[in-house]
């Protein structure tokens, strides 16, 4: 734990200007409701320590940048439970995006549901030669709730994020990078240091310049995306009405295919 995370789950390392995050929930690098809390919470320390230009956010481990939520969480179907983990994803994810600095994420491994979110609410993304990206929530009857249908859009389209997202299509870094869902592709081991060499060079430029930037890059959407983020939130918790989101999240948890009921 440092003076600026909460939780043992997202390690903080200051380098020079940058703050480096590493999500450490072993073995796969979840989200739970612990380490969302704890991102939305480190996201507004890294914010009033005026010291800080850019943050990368990484993986522990060479084989998960982040699996994504934490399954078990809604094994039962509790639609509260449902609905306070979906307002943390969000909250955690729009504080990252919302970071008045730059930040760049560098996907170590495999990059799934909530992780692959956590990247996408990132600047820019640098993904490993090895690295997979995937959205399975529709696998387990669930959905992207914390940003996902509309920024993967936003950065690939609506074609491939229907790919991606309807069909269940999981992509490689190389075809990530033609995608333009990553901006870059490195040998692996080796995105860690490439992302905290990008963010050095945000320290050339005037941080309150890059703040205005960034608020002007984000503008276009800020008229729709917000009022998609909410939909998505609220989408995801009325699943919670249906069987099959208790039939899909059983399923993958007792490793069987899912029996969908459609209903």
């Amino acid at each position: 734990m440092s003076n600026y995370s909460p939780t043992e789950k997202l390690k903080v390392e200051i380098i020079d200007h940058t703050a480096l995050i590493t999500i450490d929930n072993p073995g796969a690098n979840t989200w739970d409701a612990e380490s969302l809390s704890g991102m939305r919470e480190l996201i507004a320390n890294l914010n009033a320590d005026k010291n800080i230009y850019s943050l990368v956010i990484t993986g522990a481990g060479e084989k998960f940048f982040s699996a994504g939520a934490d399954l078990k969480m809604f094994a039962s179907g509790d639609k509260a439970v449902a609905q306070d983990i979906g307002l943390k994803f969000g909250q955690a994810f729009e504080a990252l995006a919302d970071f008045r600095g730059v930040s760049i994420a560098a996907i170590n491994g495999f990059a799934m549901g909530g992780g692959l979110e956590c990247a996408l609410a990132c600047d820019i993304r640098i993904a490993e030669s090895h690295a997979q990206m995937a959205l399975p929530e529709a696998k387990v009857g669930l959905l992207p709730c914390a940003g996902g249908t509309q920024r993967l859009t936003a950065l690939v389209g609506p074609g491939w994020a229907k790919r991606i997202i309807l069909c269940g299509e999981r992509i490689k870094a190389d075809k990530a990078l033609s995608l333009g869902l990553v901006e870059e592709v490195v040998e692996s081991g080796t995105a860690k240091t490439a992302a905290l060499a990008l963010a050095a060079q945000v320290a050339q430029q005037s941080p309150v310049s890059v703040t205005f930037c960034k608020e002007l890059i984000h503008k276009p959407r800020e008229a729709v995306m917000p009022q998609g983020l909410l939909l998505e939130r609220e989408r995801f918790i009325q699943l919670f009405d249906t069987l099959d989101q208790k039939e899909g999240v059983n399923a993958f948890l007792e490793k069987r295919s899912p029996e969908w009921k459609n209903a």
